[in-house]
């Protein structure tokens, strides 16, 4: 049974194809990705990888093997991917493009599960390929499969990182295993692989969240970022970029690997990130942080000019007082084919994720970085042999679009839109979107707004999304749905989200108003500074008034219905605003795993994060931990309020959860508490999902006097049926 909802719903949220980033061949004519929809009526997954020719606009499927991943392209006429067996065995897969299913054949087999896949063409009929997976204290590959399985399920720890994210720290690591790609009688061979990190005590990519990002590799050899191994990483953030470079790197016939050499640059005690080599490997980019236990710093440009002085490094953006001159902070860095001008960033820009572009000059340094591309967020960029820039993006209306910025078009006259936020008459060019620019949804762009009020900062403003219903009338009243982010360095940006995507309230009849108070990022790394030792303080102030400014400037607001809702630092704040003035102004309040005691942030795994925010340990500086505990105000606590917290969400435990349901309910409060046994810090899996979004929404529908999304649910699905 097939789901066609009225409006956009949480189950068409949910069920829709997810499209990944676009991996185009060297000319952008065909575009390499992966697709994948949940179905709820089967209770089950479908996944694809499939090839988009751009002229024709017609997609060709290469396998809807679900256990197939990682596909890249094998020069312009072939394609790799990983498959995986029963028993935790990896397939290196190789066929053509126009015949995958029958042409396919195995390059050859890996003893355990890999991913994060990158090639480079080392000549016409060899690549180096290089995928990370999990390492054994001696360096072999790891497979849960076919591990020795212990009879005891105790863990004895000696030190800090006992768990991290999501699981328990085991004495294996992440490790990255590099081989080659030979063709031989017209058929490609995989050979060679070894781990490139054995015996270093070294691990990369680092968990949880390091990818491909954390790692490159050229015909010259791999650069790689990794944990300091001299500092606990519970408490410290910094990370080194390491050089591993040899003219015998990618031998095949060799199992020896150089020692990887470290980058030094001193002065700069965070994290480093996002290395990449030039297009011809004699150089390297990286981003890095100056601050030791600050992982919102600002990140920083630094090259390698030459990779054989690996201790010349470049502070390409550098300022006198240090924190470098263009005041935004890059995620990631791409080369232009030449390795010369313009060198690209990927940069968030007053709530939007933006491509910025620079040029080299003679000091040698960059030029202030100037905005390319802005609106929407830009999710990837991939610079073709040409020069033209393939970008996969995204807004807050279309979760996939796919478009081209030729070299011929850009210059430093003009700034380009995306094809779903035309905001000038420059765009890049539209190649495919996944949604019908969000029409597949029933969305459009004339359901976003943008206010800004005065913030309590000195000479800040603070900016704020707005979401209304596709069904909006500015001559009718709406409940306001006030979302406040996590992070607390993070920002609600113009992009798709499954887990918190604003649209879905605004199409229950809400008004949405997403703010970006202090510490939010994209706005100056003064402003996201700004929130040390200030939980409770200014982001608090720049919230109420912003609820001010709703009330007083926006008149298809019904601020007698209002609510508000957030999770990880937005549920702090859940719990903060519930003990203050402000919780009185909402009918119903949502926290998602939020801190209820600052105490029991203890119990998190990486300590360095509220020792920074907090200016200290708690034994040093006990009335700032003290200062900002919501657990302090709990007398106040009187709105009805409900409590999500998952069990394997080890960043804030779920005593924070349960601490803060059983003081509602021991307080008489109108409460409820949902809780996912096998879920982390994030709801993920789709039938969770599903119940996440059911329960939030018939909590707050039935406080501001919505119908309940269940109820609406259960008769539109009788509909169908008949």
């Amino acid at each position: 049974m097939t789901i066609r909802a009225a409006k956009f719903t949480p189950e068409v949220l949910l069920s829709a194809p997810r499209r990944s980033n676009g991996i185009p061949n060297q000319d952008g004519s065909k575009v390499l990705y992966s697709v994948s929809n949940y179905s709820f009526a089967e209770h089950s997954r479908k996944t694809e990888i499939r090839v988009l020719d751009v002229e024709t606009q017609q997609t060709t499927l290469i396998t809807d093997d679900t256990s197939a991943s990682e596909a890249n392209w094998l020069g312009d006429k072939s394609i790799l991917l990983l498959t995986s067996d029963d028993n935790g065995v990896t397939s290196v897969k190789v066929g053509k493009v126009e015949d995958f299913g029958n042409s396919n054949y195995t390059a050859g087999t890996i003893e355990g599960p890999v991913g994060n896949v990158k090639i480079r063409a080392l000549d016409d009929n060899t690549f180096a390929f290089a995928a990370s997976g999990q390492a054994t204290p001696e360096g072999e590959l790891f497979n849960p499969s076919k591990a020795k399985k212990p009879h005891s399920t105790g863990r004895l720890y000696t030190e800090l990182f006992a768990r991290h994210w999501d699981h328990y720290i085991t004495e294996n690591r992440n490790a990255i295993f590099v081989a080659q790609l030979t063709k031989k009688d017209d058929k490609f061979e995989l050979s060679g692989l070894k781990n490139a990190l054995k015996d270093t005590g070294l691990e990369s990519p680092i968990e949880p969240f390091g990818g491909t990002d954390h790692f490159d590799i050229a015909s010259t050899g791999l650069v790689f970022t990794a944990k300091d191994p001299n500092l606990n990483p519970a408490t410290h953030t910094k990370t080194n970029i390491y050089l591993v470079t040899s003219s015998s790197f990618w031998n095949s016939s060799s199992t020896a690997v150089s020692k990887p050499e470290k980058v030094e640059i001193y002065g700069f005690e965070g994290a480093s990130t996002s290395p990449v080599f030039s297009p011809d490997g004699k150089k390297v980019a990286f981003l890095s942080m100056k601050t030791d236990g600050y992982e919102s710093d600002k990140n920083q440009v630094f090259i390698v000019p030459n990779i054989g002085r690996p201790s010349w490094v470049i502070h390409a953006l550098a300022s006198a007082d240090g924190k470098g001159s263009w005041d935004r902070s890059p995620q990631s860095i791409l080369w232009s084919p030449d390795g010369e001008s313009p060198i690209y960033f990927l940069a968030e820009e007053h709530g939007r994720g933006c491509l910025w572009a620079s040029n080299f000059t003679e000091k040698p340094g960059l030029s202030e970085p100037k905005i390319v591309v802005k609106g929407g967020n830009v999710a990837a960029v991939q610079v073709l042999k040409n020069g033209d820039l393939f970008i996969s993006s995204n807004s807050l209306i279309d979760n996939s679009l796919y478009s081209l910025l030729p070299l011929s078009k850009q210059s430093d006259e003009h700034v380009f839109s995306l094809p779903d936020d035309p905001a000038n008459n420059h765009t890049t060019t539209f190649i495919s979107s996944q949604s019908k620019n969000g029409a597949m949804f029933g969305l459009s762009r004339k359901q976003i707004d943008e206010i800004h009020w005065a913030g309590a900062g000195k000479n800040t403003s603070v900016h704020a999304w707005v979401v209304k219903p596709s069904f909006f009338n500015p001559k009718e009243k709406y409940p306001l749905a006030y979302l406040i982010h996590g992070g607390p360095q993070g920002a609600w940006e113009d992009n798709w989200s499954t887990r918190w995507n604003p649209a879905v309230f605004a199409e229950q009849g809400y008004i949405v108003v997403a703010p970006n108070p202090t510490g939010s990022t994209g706005y100056g790394q003064d402003f996201v500074d700004a929130i040390q030792g200030q939980w409770g303080g200014l982001p608090y102030e720049d919230l109420v008034l912003g609820y001010k400014y709703i009330k007083e400037n926006l008149d298809y607001v019904d601020h007698d219905r209002s609510v508000a809702l957030g999770a990880s630092y937005g549920g702090y704040m859940m719990n903060w605003i519930q003990g203050h003035e402000l919780g009185r102004e909402f009918k119903a309040l949502v926290t998602h795993d939020g801190v209820f005691s600052m105490s029991g942030q203890l119990a998190s795994e990486e300590l360095y994060f509220p020792f920074h925010d907090l200016k200290g340990k708690l034994w040093d500086n006990p009335e700032a931990w003290a200062q900002w505990d919501p657990s302090k105000f709990t007398k106040n606590w009187a709105t009805p309020h409900l409590i999500i917290h998952n069990e394997l969400d080890y960043r804030l435990t779920i005593s924070e959860g349960l601490a803060a349901f059983h003081t509602l309910q021991v307080r008489g409060v109108e409460s409820q508490f949902l809780t996912f046994p096998d879920e982390n810090h994030w709801v993920l899996k789709p039938e969770n999902s599903l119940l996440w979004h059911e329960t939030v929404l018939d909590w707050i529908n039935t406080h501001v006097g919505l119908p309940k999304y269940s109820e609406t649910r259960k008769k539109e699905l009788v509909v169908q049926e008949k």
